[in-house]
């Protein structure tokens, strides 16, 4: 079980061969949640900046956040966006069965976990190699 008293970060930057990968596949040409080395100021925040018409969203993993990010990619490709998304499985959420499910293209379950990079609940900087806690799925609004 997690320990729910440790200070879980948000600030988690996808593997470059795995976003690679996918930006070959969609030609990304915005990434609303890049990894973020600084403060987040209005002009940063990929909450309230304008997209791009194909975006790269792996949002910060905490709920408020996930689920705001989740919104806006709908939002977006309501538009005519596409917004590809990387987001961990939990399929018996509302935010899954409310919002996700009913208006994705497509879900794709990724075989394996993905290491993510970015400092741990001890301050160490992990990446490749590290154990990873959560399956992931990418899932495609357009």
């Amino acid at each position: 079980m997690k320990n729910r008293n440790l200070e879980h970060k948000d600030n988690w930057a996808t593997p470059k061969e795995f976003y690679d990968k996918l930006d070959k596949e969609f030609n990304f040409d915005f990434d609303p949640c890049p990894l973020n080395t600084g403060e987040i100021t209005p002009d940063k925040d990929g909450l309230l900046i304008k997209w791009g018409k194909r975006n790269y969203i792996n949002p910060p993993y905490s709920r408020n956040l996930k689920e705001a990010f989740v919104k806006r990619a709908i939002k977006e490709s309501d538009g005519g966006a596409l917004c590809v998304m990387l987001l961990p499985v939990s399929t018996s959420t509302v935010l899954f069965h409310d919002y996700i499910q009913p208006n994705a293209k497509e879900i794709r379950f990724v075989r394996g976990r993905i290491s993510f990079e970015g400092v741990n609940t001890k301050g160490e900087m992990v990446g490749k190699g590290s154990k990873p806690m959560h399956d992931s799925m990418i899932i495609i609004f357009n």
